[in-house]
């Protein structure tokens, strides 16, 4: 039975038209209900195939034809729905649906709202076609399609220089992602003749698991270059802080709970490839983890209270990728799902927190807010709690089994990751009190949100606190290979020790002993500025990368090659024949006596030439 998947991302995509060619004309309680109505029956209708496919023992595929053929070889305009499609189209539409309501507040004063909501909508779109796209083609459509989008709403207040170089290191940085991602496709076709699921991971699943590097090796590692640029690992994860200059929804929904996971999701999508390729496995799992702790350490001494969940972002995805590394695949997409919610409502809160400071974004700026802003403050605490791991709330569930996973592949990955949930711990809070908690530091009255944004706070804040027991890994149990050995369920008393310290440590720098974290900081020296300025790494690229390249543009391909080697050329054989014309033009002077004599020096030189010819018979 046909249940018409095609209608999960088409309605969407009929709201961005509409407001698109419409928006600049109607009035914004319009626009933003076409935009939410969408996106609305988009989930109503997720659920209402979920109900009718489940239990979902296999996949659900519909087709609705050929896309392209060449050859032997050929494309499908497929759709597919299995249990992690389920997971993922259940967290896009739902968590989408209350970003959209949360945008009618946020976005309530600001200008181009049309144009907000029609991009947000042709977002869930390409997002969905992603999700559900039953080869790797039409993956790579939706991958490509949430990068425009993303590039498109972090430039949103196109007038902010800020805010469109920021959109432009996000589409350069993914361009180099996207590129590993477009050369594994090539291998595939070479290697399985195919990229549709059905025929790529039976074919691979044939094969012996690789002991050394070799093709499948190969290209698990390129579509893992996707993955960085996309979900913001080592090395391309400069990108995704920056991103916070676009409007908060965006960084909520985009860079928080749905595309940045799309790394992770493909990986998981994968694992029959990445199963028969340890070597590679072995790589997203260190690098998961070193993005984790490197992006974390970073979290502690920033003040702009969006780059603070920004890079809490980084390393939570981080720990994603350290799951489905280790190949704990069903505890790194249920991380992806309680991430989701908390995150998202650390982004929303802290937009609550902008919103209520008319724009302030310092957290230095801050304090004291929980006594006029105690729906926020009450949420982020809930948030706060759920990634930090404490129990029972979500982030504890998803987060630990991630990190037992990690012990049974290498203890020593279990003790870095604990380390890291501690430091979360600690910024998440370090936030918070600096927030909510002291004197009020700013200027002007703070005042709560509208309902409009501080109803899906409570929202996230109910599905933070209890996502955890959501029977996700259950569920998935059957898409994915189980895991080996048996887990030190010991640890994760160590896990959640080294959270709660975290939040002692907080609480004791910035409420108990207020001006303590300055004097420490200072007394760090050159260690702490070098954690400050994340490192070094902008500059580090811009030394190594960016001015060599650009300079290399207009020393060489500019002036050497351009206008020296193309524009000599061009501009010499144009003189050439100019230089020619104006010797032509001579016998064209319209005097007839002139005429005449080239007449008659014609007839010379011709008498002349027939004697020579005929002496020479």
């Amino acid at each position: 039975m046909m249940e018409q998947l095609w209608l999960i991302p088409a309605l969407p995509l009929a709201g961005f038209v509409v407001n698109g060619v419409l928006g600049r004309r109607v009035s914004k309680a319009v626009v933003h209900t076409v935009a939410i109505g969408t996106v609305a029956l988009s989930f109503l209708w997720v659920l209402k195939t979920l109900s009718a496919l489940m239990p979902l023992e296999t996949a659900h595929v519909e087709r609705y034809g050929t896309w392209i053929a060449s050859g032997s070889l050929e494309f499908a305009l497929e759709f597919a729905v299995d249990r992690l499609t389920a997971v993922m189209l259940l967290v896009v539409t739902g968590v989408g649906l209350v970003i959209h309501i949360y945008s009618v507040g946020y976005m309530a004063h600001e200008g181009g709202y049309y144009r907000f909501f029609a991009f947000l909508n042709l977002f869930m779109f390409f997002m969905l076609t992603l999700v559900l796209a039953n080869n790797f083609l039409l993956l790579f459509v939706g991958w490509e399609g949430v990068g425009l989008c993303s590039y498109l709403l972090i430039g949103f207040y196109f007038l902010r220089r800020s805010a469109t170089t920021a959109g432009n290191k996000a589409f350069i940085v993914n361009r180099i992602g996207d590129f590993g991602f477009s050369l594994a496709m090539f291998l595939m076709v070479v290697t399985f003749g195919s990229l549709d699921f059905a025929k790529v991971f039976p074919a691979v699943e044939k094969m012996p698991v690789e002991a050394a590097a070799g093709v499948v090796t190969a290209i698990c590692l390129l579509l893992f270059v996707g993955a960085t640029g996309k979900s913001a690992q080592i090395p391309l994860y400069v990108w995704l802080p920056d991103a916070m200059e676009g409007p908060t929804p965006v960084s909520a929904l985009i860079h928080a709970a749905t595309m940045v996971t799309a790394g992770v999701y493909m990986i998981a999508r994968s694992w029959p490839l990445f199963t028969h390729a340890p070597l590679a496995m072995d790589v997203v799992a260190t690098i998961g983890l070193l993005t984790a702790l490197v992006a974390a350490t970073i979290g502690m001494t920033q003040f702009d209270i969006k780059k603070v969940f920004a890079y809490s972002t980084v390393s939570q995805l981080g720990y994603m990728i350290l799951g489905v590394g280790v190949g704990a695949f069903g505890a790194g997409i249920f991380h992806l799902v309680t991430h989701a919610f908390f995150k998202a409502l650390l982004f929303l809160g802290s937009g609550s927190v902008i919103h209520a400071l008319s724009g302030e974004q310092d957290l230095r700026k801050m304090g004291g807010l929980r006594k006029h802003t105690p729906i926020t403050f009450v949420t982020l605490v809930c948030a706060g709690v759920a990634i930090a791991g404490v129990p029972p709330f979500s982030g504890f569930f998803s987060k630990d089994e991630i990190l037992l996973a990690a012990h049974h592949h290498h203890p020593w990955m279990y003790w870095i990751g604990a380390l890291t949930a501690g430091i979360t711990a600690f910024y998440v809070f370090r936030a918070i009190f600096l927030c909510f908690f002291g004197e009020y530091r700013g200027e002007g009255r703070p005042h709560e949100s509208p309902p409009s944004m501080t109803i899906p706070l409570i929202v996230l804040a109910a599905l933070s606190l209890g996502g955890g027991f959501l029977p996700v890994p259950h569920f998935l149990d059957p898409v994915f290979p189980a895991m080996e050995g048996q887990h030190e369920s010991a640890l994760v008393f160590v896990s959640v020790a080294l959270g709660l310290a975290g939040i002692g440590v907080a609480a004791w720098f910035y409420v108990l002993r207020p001006g303590l974290a300055d004097r420490v900081a200072a007394s760090l020296g050159g260690l702490y500025r070098l954690v400050y300025n994340k490192y070094f790494v902008d500059e580090i690229y811009w030394a190594a990368v960016v001015r060599p390249v650009v300079g290399g543009s207009r020393t060489l391909l500019w002036r050497v090659m351009d206008a020296g080697v193309i524009d000599g050329i061009v501009n010499g054989i144009g003189g050439r024949a100019r230089d020619a014309g104006r010797l032509v033009r001579l016998l064209q002077s319209g005097n007839i006596r002139s005429y005449a004599t080239w007449v008659l020096l014609g007839s010379v030189f011709a008498i002349i030439g027939m004697g020579l010819a005929g002496g020479l018979r």
